[in-house]
C-alpha cells in the first residue's frame, strides 16, 4: 500500500494549499441585495448577482459576495474570471432558484458557472434546479432540452465548496472540469431515484480533487469520474439512491486521456444500482484507468456491489462486435462488505483485447439473501488475500 501512503501525502499537501490561501476575514463584502436582488423567489435577480460579482472579481483585495436568506430567482449566470484577487468568498445563506420554465436554461450546458477563477470558496446555500418538470418531459418521450448542470467549476484553481446543497437539478448537480486543487466537503445532493442524468458530483480533466463527508442521493452516479482525472480522493460519502461511484464511462472517444490515482475510501452504498464501478464503451480508445483503490466500503442491498463493465454500449449503437481499448490496470478492492441485491456480487467483465490486470481483492465479504454471493470474471487477472467471499474467480 505504498502507493496509497504516497497519495495520502499528496492529498494532505493539496488540502494545505487550499486552506493556506489568503485570509478573507474582514474583506469587503458585497451583498446581492445592494444591487437589486429580491428574496421573493420570483423576481429575476440575475443582473444583481452579476453586478455584485463584477465588484468582487474586480477588487484588488480579498472580497466576498453575500447572498442573504430568502429565495432568489436566477437565470443562467457565469461568474467569469480571471479576477484581480485570489481570495473570494461566496457566502449563501439563502436558496438560489432556477426558472420554473425548464426551457429557459434547459438548452444551456450549465445554470451557474465559475470559469477561470482562482481561490474561490462557495460556502453554504441551497441550489434548487426545479428539474422535476424536465424529468417528466423526458419520461414522456417528447422532444425536450437535455438540461443544465446546476453548478460548474471550469478551468479554475484552488476552489473550496463547503456545505452546499443541491436539489432537483435538471441534469448534473455539481461539475468540476479542467480544475486543479479542489476541495468539496459537506455537500448534500438530493433528487428522485429515477431522475435522468442527475449525477451528484462529476469530475473530469482535473487534478487534485478531494470530496469529503458528503451525502448524495440522486438518479444517476453519486460521483462520476471522467477522462483526464488524476489524484482524486473521495472519503466518507453516503450514496443512495443512485448508480454508485463510477469511473466512466470511459472510451467514448478514440483519443482520450486516462484516469489514474483514485482513492474511494470509507463510503456507504444503500439500495444503489451499483457500488464501486468502472465502465468503458466497447470500442477502440487510447484511454486507461490505473492505480485505483476502493477501500472500506459498506454495501446494503446493492445490485452490483463490485463491477467492471468494459462492454458498455447503450442501445447497441456504434460498438457491436468491437472491443474496448481502455486498459484497466492495478485496481484494489480492500475491506468491502455488506449485502448484494443480486446473486452475482462481483462482476469483472473486461475487454478481450485489453484484459484487466493487477486486480486485487482483499478482505471482501458480500452476501446475497444471507448466504455467500457469487463472482463472475471475464478476461480479468489478479490476486486475492485475506478472507474473500464470494470465492474469487480471478
Amino acid at each position: 500500500m505504498a502507493r496509497t501512503v504516497g497519495f495520502l501525502a499528496f492529498t494532505l499537501f493539496s488540502i494545505f494549499l487550499v486552506s493556506s490561501s489568503p485570509a478573507i476575514a474582514g474583506s469587503a463584502q458585497y451583498s446581492v441585495q445592494s444591487y437589486g436582488a429580491k428574496p421573493d423567489g420570483t423576481t429575476d435577480s440575475t443582473k444583481a448577482f452579476l453586478a455584485a460579482w463584477a465588484q468582487v472579481c474586480g477588487s484588488s483585495e480579498p472580497a466576498s459576495l453575500y447572498v442573504p436568506s430568502g429565495r432568489f430567482s436566477l437565470g443562467k449566470v457565469t461568474f467569469q474570471g480571471p479576477c484581480k484577487n485570489s481570495a473570494i468568498l461566496v457566502t449563501i445563506d439563502g436558496t438560489l432558484v432556477a426558472p420554473s420554465d425548464y426551457s429557459a436554461i434547459g438548452h444551456e450546458n450549465n445554470w451557474l458557472m465559475f470559469e477561470h477563477v482562482d481561490g474561490v470558496t462557495v460556502s453554504g446555500g441551497i441550489l434548487d434546479g426545479q428539474g422535476t418538470a424536465l424529468w417528466s418531459c423526458k419520461a414522456s418521450g417528447k422532444s425536450c432540452p437535455s438540461g443544465a448542470t446546476s453548478i460548474e467549476f471550469s478551468n479554475s484553481n484552488n476552489i473550496q465548496i463547503n456545505g452546499l446543497a443541491s436539489q432537483d437539478s435538471q441534469k448534473f448537480h455539481v461539475v468540476i472540469n479542467g480544475c486543479n486543487n479542489v476541495r468539496a466537503q459537506d455537500v448534500k445532493v438530493s433528487a428522485a431515484g429515477d431522475s435522468p442524468n442527475t449525477d451528484g458530483i462529476h469530475v473530469e480533466q482535473s487534478n487534485g480533487v478531494t470530496i469529503l463527508n458528503s451525502k448524495i442521493g440522486t438518479g444517476d452516479d453519486c460521483v462520476s469520474i471522467g477522462p483526464g482525472t488524476t489524484n482524486l480522493w473521495i472519503e466518507n460519502v453516503a450514496c443512495g439512491p443512485g448508480h454508485g461511484i463510477s469511473i466512466g464511462s470511459l472510451g467514448k472517444e478514440l483519443e482520450e486521456d486516462g484516469v489514474q490515482n483514485v482513492t474511494v475510501k470509507t463510503c456507504t452504498f444503500s439500495g444503489t444500482e451499483n457500488g464501486v464501478r468502472i465502465k468503458s464503451w466497447g470500442r477502440p480508445s487510447t484511454g486507461f484507468a490505473k492505480n485505483i483503490l476502493f477501500q472500506h466500503a459498506v454495501m446494503t442491498n446493492v445490485q452490483n456491489p463490485i463491477v467492471i463493465d468494459q462492454n458498455y454500449c447503450p442501445g447497441d449503437k456504434n460498438c457491436p462486435n468491437q472491443q474496448s481499448g481502455i486498459k484497466i490496470i492495478d485496481v484494489t478492492y480492500q475491506d468491502i462488505h455488506g449485502s448484494s441485491a443480486t446473486e452475482v456480487a462481483v462482476k469483472l467483465d473486461c475487454s478481450k483485447k485489453n484484459p484487466c490486470t493487477g486486480i486485487e481483492l482483499e478482505d471482501v465479504k458480500l452476501t446475497y439473501n444471507n448466504r455467500p454471493a457469487e463472482a463472475s470474471c471475464t478476461n480479468a487477472a489478479g490476486t486475492t488475500s485475506g478472507f474473500v467471499q464470494p470465492s474469487s474467480c480471478l
